[in-house]
């Protein structure tokens, strides 16, 4: 064919580093794009997830360019090696953009999952491991006169020595806060790059929630976890004794100031019950917390195992589909299959479409559900037909919820895509109404001395009620019966049941109080009652004989 060698050792050069040179060009446009702040999120979420097909069709272009310009047009008119060549090159730069085309589709649909759903979630967890991990080893002081103390009957070894030294203590035993300080400091990036991101779901699904100190690698594995709630209860007791003085039946600041930064303490006395009004930590609020952290770390894994798998689903189906596009696509282009049998293979495939109708609308019914209006994720308590359910999974074609009597409800998404579905976790603050009846004739003075009361009683628990509160009266009937109500906004939204329950109970025990305090009670209408009086003993008294 008259090619000279340097044209074959261009061709082979493009063959073998084409795509050793495409990588290195991704990789440089990757690192482009993400030194723009305005674009951490959707566009890297999605440059991430398409650079090995960018880099794919890059290479393939750079051997088809290579090949076309080895050869001029007549040698590929009348040689029929070099056109076949040309043709499957072709063809498989085709097929390559076609699956390049199908990864963006399925990318678009399921972003909502990665990239905003679950970061915040995924820092709060962070955030609470890092506390766990911090409260359950020694003191800083201490800590850091561990890592500096010299050895007993050793010579001091040399900067480079010790830095591997510690290197391969570190991968060998784990090392505490460096790692957690890494982790930490992931969790507070804002906006989240999809790097965080990925090492932030990768922490959170290999593992779970760890709490002994120097067991926590690079990776997030731990050698001591809490899986379950018996263990939780059980670490709770532990790291309370390891952080509270010795006797002590709560802890103070100054306790928490041994293992945190101040600006740490004041981030998590919030979380406690009660803390903010005493200034002390209980063992039952910390208790609680720690059961609430496991709860929550634990639903949070499963969401994001749960989402990728509805995820590696959509690209099995958008696969298959995808792959019979790109079999006929190759056939036409090389050749093999004139447009006679393509369009009878179509008609074939649309006549099956037809036949299976209700199952192609059935599913894509369901991807629209899932991945578009996703109205809630793993963990959420929803209701649905007026019964409060917990999400237990969350696949593609259906959904399985956790009723409040532990019993497993298993719902198509094409039917909960026309019911209404309430949201408790993604609700803000939410609202609370008390009704209750008083008597018309309670003096106002007695009135608005229960609202003052009630006023004091809310303003002393900021942790739980927000100030914003009103007594309603709603109506008079019988000139006898007063309805009132009294509407209150909590803290916390109704995700957590069994604290608005708890913190509900409180104020209707406080306002019972304030009823008896103020003699406020509601009387009952006089009644008029008839009295009759019957002859039980109505039969004939028997005579003598």
């Amino acid at each position: 064919m008259g090619l000279r060698p340097w044209q074959w050792c261009l061709m082979v050069m493009v063959v073998f580093s084409g795509r050793l040179c495409s990588g290195w060009l991704v990789s440089f446009l990757v690192f482009l794009i993400e030194r723009n702040f305005m674009l951490r999120e959707k566009v890297l979420y999605f440059v991430y997830g398409l650079r090995k097909s960018i880099q794919s069709c890059i290479w393939l272009a750079l051997v088809l360019l290579a090949w076309t310009c080895m050869f001029d047009a007549q040698v590929h008119q009348n040689n029929k090696v070099v056109k076949r060549v040309s043709q499957l090159l072709v063809a498989v730069l085709v097929g390559a953009i076609i699956w390049l085309v199908k990864i963006v589709l399925v990318k678009t649909l399921a972003s909502s999952f990665h990239v905003r759903t679950y970061f915040d979630r995924m820092k709060e967890s962070v955030f609470h491991h890092y506390i766990l991990d911090a409260l359950s080893g020694p003191p800083m002081d201490e800590l850091l006169w561990e890592q500096h103390k010299p050895m007993q009957g050793s010579k001091s070894l040399p900067t480079k020595w010790k830095d591997a030294k510690e290197m391969m203590r570190s991968k060998k035993y784990g090392s505490r806060k460096l790692d957690m300080e890494k982790l930490k400091e992931l969790s507070k990036e804002s906006p989240a790059s999809i790097w965080s991101l990925k090492r932030l779901m990768n922490f959170i699904r290999s593992s779970s929630l760890s709490t002994i100190s120097k067991t926590v690698d690079e990776f997030g594995k731990a050698e001591s976890e809490i899986t379950s709630e018996w263990e939780a209860r059980t670490t709770a007791k532990r790291i309370f004794r390891n952080v509270a003085k010795r006797g002590a039946k709560y802890i103070e600041e100054e306790d928490l100031a041994r293992f945190l930064k101040r600006n740490e303490i004041h981030a998590i006395f919030p979380l406690f019950e009660g803390a903010l009004e005493t200034g002390r930590i209980t063992k039952s609020s910390f208790r609680n917390w720690v059961v609430r952290a496991y709860f929550e770390r634990k639903a949070l894994a499963h969401s994001l195992n749960d989402t990728k798998t509805a995820v590696q689903q959509l690209h099995k189906m958008a696969s298959a589909i995808v792959t019979v596009v790109i079999f006929v696509v190759f056939l036409l282009l090389m050749g093999l299959a004139t447009p006679k049998v393509v369009a009878f293979v179509i008609t074939q495939m649309v006549v099956l479409g037809v036949i299976f109708h209700n199952t192609c609308k059935t599913i894509f019914d369901c991807i629209i559900f899932v991945f578009v209006m996703h109205p809630f994720d793993i963990g959420d308590r929803c209701k649905v037909d007026g019964v409060q359910m917990i999400v237990e999974e969350m696949n593609i074609l259906t959904t399985v919820f956790l009723r409040y009597d532990m019993e497993k409800i298993y719902y198509p998404n094409s039917a909960l895509l026309s019911k209404p579905i309430s949201n408790f976790y993604r609700s803000p603050e939410m609202w609370d109404t008390i009704p209750f009846t008083i008597d018309a004739s309670t003096p106002i003075e007695s009135i608005n001395a229960l609202k003052k009361a009630t006023q004091s009683y809310i303003d002393s628990k900021p942790n739980h009620w927000n100030s914003k509160h009103s007594f309603i009266v709603k109506d008079i009937e019988d000139l006898n019966t007063m309805k009132m109500a009294l509407c209150v906004q909590h803290t916390i939204n109704h995700q957590n049941i069994g604290e608005r329950n708890l913190r509900l109970t409180d104020l209707i025990l406080e306002l019972k109080k304030n009823f008896e305090n103020l003699g406020i009670k509601y009387h009952l209408l006089p009644q008029e009652v008839h009295l009759t009086q019957f002859n039980i003993n109505n039969s004939p008294k028997p005579t003598p004989s």
